[in-house]
């Protein structure tokens, strides 16, 4: 991620796949090291392993890092870090969950079973040829805007419906190789060990997700198209993982390109062409209300946090 060193804010994403023996005693634990040196963001936790996004000073996402380091088997962790001149998130969460993306599939071994990685430039490699499928596997309102040359988009609304998408369209997929890709990695480590159970053999998988390849890899050699939606008040990052304008819909939270925001549907605050046939007037009416006191709050330099 971007490092710019000038910017006293560390943001972290980070995910493993590992054993977590008691997942009840890590949460408390976590919560009460993440209270202590005003870590906020959001941290999941499973007995698959942990998954989130959280930001602070450098000195406290040491100290996080070191507690993950102490009580998991940290060798397969993917993390990230990127720079703001603040925190980007308004709290601090750390939930219990059954699995750390939330698949449905039982019995599958993302650690053993997950497909080949490869790195951005072998990535690059693998797309170039003609018998490679290539296969986004984030959600429609992440897709829409950007992806990679010749993705298939399987129009999936939630994670949960992917695996419903791959057994409906095994029979088009097999034999061939298949490339998939996510934002950092992790729902691939689930898609790809899936893929294989179902019996494919040539499955890959974007090792650090769009966020490395964008980091890692220059634009004139890029295949990427658009922009990477991420879930911070970033809303969507570009080459170089610098921050995008799109923004997000403050009614329904689907992001917007500019040339969406330009159109007759869109109210900042109450309605976007994304949710504006699906929200009666009484819901716009509160919109609104919600609109005026955040920038009621904003003018008296105070954050609204209903925001």
């Amino acid at each position: 991620m971007t490092n710019d060193s000038d910017l006293p804010i560390r943001i972290c994403a980070l995910y493993c796949f590992t054993k977590v023996a008691n997942a009840t005693d890590m949460r408390e634990r976590l919560l009460a090291l993440c209270e202590e040196h005003g870590i906020r963001g959001t941290l999941l936790i499973a007995r698959e392993g942990v998954n989130g996004t959280v930001a602070a000073t450098d000195d406290a996402i040491d100290t996080l890092l070191g507690e993950l380091k102490t009580v998991l088997d940290f060798a397969r962790a993917e993390v990230k870090f990127a720079r703001a001149s603040e925190i980007p998130f308004h709290r601090l969460k750390v939930r219990l969950k059954k699995e750390i993306v939330t698949m449905g599939v039982e019995d599958l071994d993302p650690v053993h079973g997950a497909g080949t990685h490869l790195s951005p430039t072998e990535w690059n490699a693998l797309l170039a040829d003609p018998d490679t499928v290539v296969i986004d596997t984030r959600n429609d309102y992440e897709i829409a805007l950007g992806t990679f040359d010749k993705a298939i988009d399987p129009s999936t609304a939630t994670f949960r419906e992917f695996p419903e998408w791959a057994a409906r369209h095994d029979n088009e997929l097999r034999g061939k190789k298949l490339a998939m890709f996510c934002t950092g990695g992790i729902r691939c480590e689930k898609a790809t060990a899936y893929m294989k159970a179902l019996g494919h053999d040539e499955v890959y998988h974007l090792k650090g997700g769009i966020l490395a390849y964008l980091e890692e890899v220059p634009e004139k050699e890029s295949h990427w198209n658009g922009d990477c939606f991420v879930f911070d008040e970033r809303v969507a990052v570009g080459h170089g993982l610098a921050p995008s304008d799109a923004t997000l819909c403050r009614a329904c939270r689907h992001p917007l390109t500019p040339e969406e925001r330009d159109g007759a549907a869109y109210e900042e605050g109450v309605s976007c062409p994304h949710c504006i046939e699906l929200r009666t007037e009484a819901d716009r009416a509160r919109y609104r209300q919600r609109q005026r006191q955040m920038e009621l709050a904003q003018k008296n330099g105070r954050k609204h946090l209903g925001g």
